[in-house]
């Protein structure tokens, strides 16, 4: 998958983005009602636009106008990962990585998990440095 460049996303749009997942394309009015949140409509119609400025939603162009997530829940999360370990550790992983195994029961599929993208991670350094494929 391409990375997307993605600018900071704010609580509310993220309240945007989880329920254009959940829902699919929804008129604004639509949008209004799925949220369930206590804020206006003149609100959720300038967190749509500002989502779609921001190229994370599409809007159609037919009447009423149809908002959809342009990016996935996987996008959003890598690049809120991505931005954790730049402005907490500099850009290195491996505190966020010792941090969660050391704090956090881990189960046997969760090791095993860990221990295939390790292995992995060295066939790619492998082929990196060898110039071959295993």
């Amino acid at each position: 998958m391409a990375k997307k460049k993605i600018g900071r996303l704010s609580a509310g749009e993220l309240d945007m983005l989880e329920m254009l997942w959940r829902e699919g394309p929804v008129t604004l009015s639509q949008a209004h009602t799925a949220l369930d949140l206590p804020i206006g409509y003149t609100t959720v119609q300038t967190r749509l636009n500002r989502l779609a400025k921001k190229k994370v939603v599409r809007r159609t162009k037919t009447r009423p106008a149809k908002y959809k997530a342009a990016v996935t829940r996987a996008q959003i999360n890598q690049h809120d990962l991505d931005l954790l370990v730049n402005q907490v550790n500099q850009g290195s992983f491996l505190p966020l990585v010792a941090h969660l195994v050391r704090d956090r029961k881990l189960s046997r599929e969760d090791l095993d998990q860990l221990k295939s993208l390790v292995e992995a991670a060295e066939r790619s350094n492998r082929r990196r440095n060898t110039g071959k494929a295993d």
